[in-house]
């Protein structure tokens, strides 16, 4: 049963000259449950706004995105629920805060509509790190963390809400190659245990290999 549809899906923008340059055209993808889809291509090539529409971040300008059957694309969809509740974003540079511990940063998508998380959620947090076995760093800060460490804290919370869609931007791009295969196998283990639904978008051909499936995004289509 498919999770995401996309159905000619553009997006344009305006490039400084009064015209406008069409970064995604004519994009169709249907993405099953429980998938792992990594989406290819160079810089440039339009990955992180196909992303962005993915994550609801960013509406297109033509075309239809279905998601758990429900359109994303409609004027009066409820976006800011679907992205705290439905899908969890990866993001390269990791946008830990500083100020809190490992844990506190994983339970901040708890925190979004009440004071204090639940103990269930702290729990799950717990379950996470053990996962993603970073449970010895639950009270250190993220100034003291390796890239590795911080991307999988990164993941954890990305993970904490349990959902649909887990979206990766460039999650390997800023870590040498030995963190960057553990990240990318991280992803793969995770998808298979917790049969969460990931999207990962990379220039990497290596990274890409994680996944079950690679498409190709090349001047705004995909190949």
């Amino acid at each position: 049963m498919s999770l995401i549809q996309l159905q000619h899906i553009a997006k344009r923008f305006p490039d400084g000259t009064g015209r406008q340059n069409e970064v995604l055209r004519d994009i169709n993808l249907t993405v099953k449950r429980g998938d792992f889809v990594a989406i290819r291509g160079a810089s440039g090539a339009g990955k992180t706004t196909l992303l962005r529409i993915l994550g609801t971040l960013l509406r297109p300008d033509g075309g239809v995105y279905l998601l758990d059957d429900k359109e994303m694309t409609l004027a009066d969809a409820d976006l800011s629920a679907v992205r705290n509740r439905r899908i969890g974003f990866v993001f390269q540079d990791h946008r830990l805060l500083p100020q809190l511990t490992v844990l506190e940063n994983i339970l901040l998508p708890a925190l979004a509509t009440r004071r204090q998380p639940a103990g269930e959620e702290i729990a799950y947090a717990r379950y996470l790190l053990g996962l993603t076995h970073i449970d010895p760093l639950a009270d250190r800060y993220p100034d003291t963390l390796s890239g590795g460490e911080a991307s999988r804290v990164a993941v954890c919370r990305a993970l904490l809400m349990r959902p649909l869609l887990l979206l990766a931007d460039e999650p390997t791009g800023q870590l040498d190659a030995d963190n960057a295969r553990r990240i990318a196998s991280l992803l793969r283990e995770l998808n298979q245990t917790l049969e969460t639904t990931v999207i990962m978008v990379t220039h990497s051909d290596a990274t890409a290999a994680a996944a079950r499936r690679t498409v190709t995004l090349q001047e705004g289509m995909l190949q």
